[in-house]
């Protein structure tokens, strides 16, 4: 209803007629607000199904290609394209302009860029810089968005002022929704479209195409799932097939790691690729709040090395006596480490939005691409019929140029001129107005070659488009062959790997982080390595043969209790089995390559070697047993066990120059014999029972008798009911030992009775020619097994029978045997 008044604009003015209209507010509430919802739906929020792009992202697209940016041409500065967006094609602002064009710039964002950028164009953690800081251009992939516009491939709309014009759509050369995504909230509704692989999603779309009717299935075995730019893993794919179906599903996103040891004594969490659109700087806040509030245990130290040379790298430490891979699991519960994603499908088609699954939205891009090579066609069919007709004109003129020259000398205007050369030679109009714009030159002899050529090539062309408009098979065959160039030409490998649904975890519910006290192995190996295997004694000590290296001595242990480790200076160093590396038992036996250097773990002096590993825990000490160690001067010495908790105390009385030479833990049976073995090939074996036991400060008896200027080289514990091997390496006393290789004997030890302690033993090695010492020797159960300084196994012959017979060469020096 409307109604009028007088009212004076200023006091003596004449009275200004108003109207008042009077409008029903909830009326223009909803009037207004559809308006609203209508412009942000169709004209910022939502993609077209088509091109993939929103507005902003379509105008960014075109303006660059229309200022003449390309890949192989130099940068410009971000704020020149944002203006000519802005005061050409979007009239927003430049802040939701630039924001586009970086997002398109982003390789961390988009699995295709589509923008080069050239400058600081942000991270995960921190927005980019200014653009009148930035640059960029066209990437490669924006001139598939861009090509052909010149051919009438799609509609041409007005931009905001109605002085320019823009198209409707990007001709899109590959299905851009599905390789790069889209998110946006709209009014009402909102869309959340996860990346893809451009070679599966290509293949999918030519499947497609070649089949129309194709059931989703065989889609979805083309195209599996989700490829995002941060690589990562998907755990399970239930929600992805519901998304591909219906258009609406989510997925789980973990990062990739895997559990490296950091230092000697602690293990790590090594972070490699982390979930889509998550960075190192939240990963960092959400554990920082996590640890506080005691949601995650176990974790002691966090460093992000992340760097251009080696991409991205988070490391975790796990506090010794924590399973990393149950505090992993809590990562994954309480940190970014895991995400998930919420698949919304939702895009404009033909201006109305629709949530879509896999087929509908390759449908969509798959009909767009017919229609964009079609109207293409149809362009260029025009345009060569167009030539053809005028190439036709030229050559009728040709045939008779003089007479050419003559009508049109004679005639008073150019008017007159073309209406006699039309009666003349039979021209259209056209054709006429064409050959007088030409120059006399191109009327030669050579013109008239060049003119016929271009005529046969003209029809040829005319001839193809013809065919490909008048097949729809044909058209098909060439859109798909088309994709296959952008799939060869554009595509990479997956970088996400899929699983169906996620391991087992690690920490149950009401489980323990810590590693529990259970029963293991702890081992030494012949290149200093040590480790913690898990298993049953027998497994252990008869399991088939390792790849790497071989055991020189074993005590058993639990994971949370301490061990000793004996030196050559008579010292017993403490090891804490839970920080040491724990072996994956591989076919029943442990793989020794896994092991941490022993003399990172304990701090030994110069020149000290560790020997032997025993048991010093307090519950060991009173199982009871002994410890038995010989020297380099042929000093032996049993000690039971009553060891004090403190590092690094003595264990035996050493004189000068005198060395821990072997040491053996006597747990299991103290009925062994002890043996020795000495520099001039001489073995002595003897009950370990006819030795004493002594107290840590002593220094022991004498064990065997050495001649002048031997000494021991090897001692050990043997079951002599048992089959042992005895391994001796001759050599010269002028070389050192690890540089020569020697020759080699195995006997076994059946081979040399047993004698009385302090007595000589009996010849275990005949020398021969330059052989004057023993530069190794072993005394181990059979089989034995060897290796060499790098800890490759080494081959040893079948024993001989004489005890003192002479070795065979060997190739390689060996460092140890057990």
């Amino acid at each position: 209803m409307a109604r009028s008044r007088s009212t004076p604009a200023r006091p003596g003015d004449e009275p200004v007629e108003e109207t008042i209209v009077d409008i029903d507010v909830t009326s223009e509430m909803e009037t207004s607000f559809l308006e609203y919802a209508y412009s942000v739906i169709y004209s910022r929020a939502l993609p077209d199904a088509r091109d993939g792009l929103k507005p902003v992202q379509r105008r960014i697209l075109y303006m660059m290609a229309d200022m003449g940016l390309r890949p192989d041409r130099g940068h410009v500065k971000s704020q020149r394209v944002v203006g000519e967006v802005m005061g050409k094609l979007h009239p927003h602002g430049d802040t939701a302009i630039y924001d586009a064009l970086v997002r398109m710039a982003q390789d961390f964002t988009m699995r295709l860029p589509l923008v080069d950028g050239h400058g600081n164009f942000g991270s995960l953690d921190n927005g980019p810089a200014a653009p009148r800081y930035t640059e960029a251009r066209p990437a490669p992939a924006a001139l598939l968005m861009t090509s052909s516009l010149d051919e009438d491939v799609v509609d041409e709309v007005p931009n905001y002022d109605n002085q320019l014009t823009q198209p409707e759509v990007l001709p899109a050369q590959y299905p851009n929704l599905l390789v790069n995504g889209a998110s946006g909230i709209a009014v009402g509704m909102a869309t959340n479209m996860a990346p893809h692989n451009l070679v599966e999603t290509i293949a999918a779309a030519r499947h497609l195409i070649e089949h129309p009717d194709a059931e989703l299935e065989a889609l979805m075995r083309l195209v599996p799932g989700p490829d995002l730019p941060s690589g990562g893993r998907i755990i399970g794919l239930d929600g992805v097939r519901d998304a591909y179906r219906t258009g609406r599903g989510s997925f789980r996103m973990r990062a990739t790691t895997r559990i490296e040891s950091v230092t000697s004594r602690k293990k790590g969490i090594v972070v490699t690729e982390l979930p889509y659109l998550v960075g190192p700087e939240k990963v960092a806040e959400k554990l920082r709040d996590a640890v506080q509030a005691k949601k995650v245990q176990g974790i002691t130290d966090y460093q992000d090395l992340t760097d251009r040379r080696h991409g991205l790298r988070l490391v975790l430490t796990v506090k010794s006596g924590f399973d990393p891979e149950a505090v992993l699991e809590q990562l994954y519960k309480h940190t970014p480490l895991e995400e998930s994603f919420g698949i919304n499908n939702v895009a404009l088609v033909e201006g109305q939005p629709r949530t879509m699954g896999l087929k509908q939205l390759l449908e969509v891009f798959v009909a767009h691409r017919l229609d964009v090579v079609r109207r293409r066609t149809e362009h260029r069919l025009r345009r060569r019929t167009d030539r053809l007709h005028l190439v036709e004109g030229l050559l009728l003129a040709i045939l008779d140029i003089d007479e050419v020259i003559q009508i049109v000398r004679t005639s008073d205007d150019a008017e007159s001129a073309r209406t006699r050369l039309m009666q003349v030679f039979d021209l259209t109009q056209v054709q006429a107005e064409y050959i007088l714009e030409l120059r006399l030159r191109r009327l030669t002899r050579f013109s008239q070659v060049e003119l016929e050529g271009e005529r046969d090539e003209l029809r040829a062309e005319i001839e193809r488009l013809q065919e490909i408009l008048g097949s729809e098979e044909v058209l098909r065959a060439l859109v798909s062959e088309e994709l296959a160039q952008v799939a060869a030409q554009h595509g990479t490998s997956r970088r996400t790997v899929l699983l169906e649904a996620a391991e087992q975890p690690v920490a149950a519910a009401g489980g323990s982080l810590e590693v529990p006290d259970e029963p293991c192995g702890v081992l030494l190996t012949g290149t200093g390595l040590v480790a913690r295997a898990a298993g049953e004694e027998k497994t252990l000590r008869e399991g088939p043969r390792a790849s790497h290296d071989v055991i020189v001595s074993e005590v058993r242990s639990t994971t949370r209790s301490t061990v000793g480790v004996v030196t050559d200076r008579g010292r017993v160093l403490h090891l804490s089995v839970v920080e040491l590396p724990a072996l994956a038992p591989t076919a029943g036996a442990p793989s020794l390559a896994g092991g941490a250097r022993l003399a990172d773990l304990v701090d030994l002096a110069t020149d000290e070697r560790p020997v032997a590993l025993i048991r010093v825990a307090a519950a060991d000490v009173e199982r009871g047993g002994a410890i038995a160690l010989g020297t380099r001067q042929g000093v032996v010495k049993r000690v039971q066990l009553d060891f004090p908790r403190t590092d690094g105390f003595e264990i035996v009385s050493l004189k000068d120059g005198d060395a821990v030479v072997g040491a053996v833990d006597l747990e299991h049976d103290e009925d062994l014999d002890l043996v020795f073995v000495t520099s001039d090939a001489q073995l002595l074996h003897f009950p370990a029972s006819g030795v004493r036991p002594q107290g840590r400060g002593a220094g022991g008896v004498a064990g065997v008798k050495l001649a002048a200027g031997a000494e021991v080289i090897s001692f050990g514990a043997i079951d002599v009911t048992a089959p042992a091997d005895v391994v001796t390496v001759a050599g010269s006393s002028a070389t050192l030992p690890l540089l020569q290789t020697g020759s080699l004997k195995v006997s076994a030890l059946t081979e040399f009775p047993a004698k009385g302690r302090a007595t000589g033993g009996m010849r275990c090695h005949r020398f021969l020619r330059g052989e004057e010492v023993l530069i190794g020797a072993w005394v181990v159960p059979h089989p034995a097994r060897a290796c060499s300084e790098a800890g490759q196994p080494i081959d040893l012959p079948a024993p001989v029978g004489r005890r003192d017979g002479s070795g065979t060469p060997v190739s390689v020096p060996i460092a140890a045997v057990g």
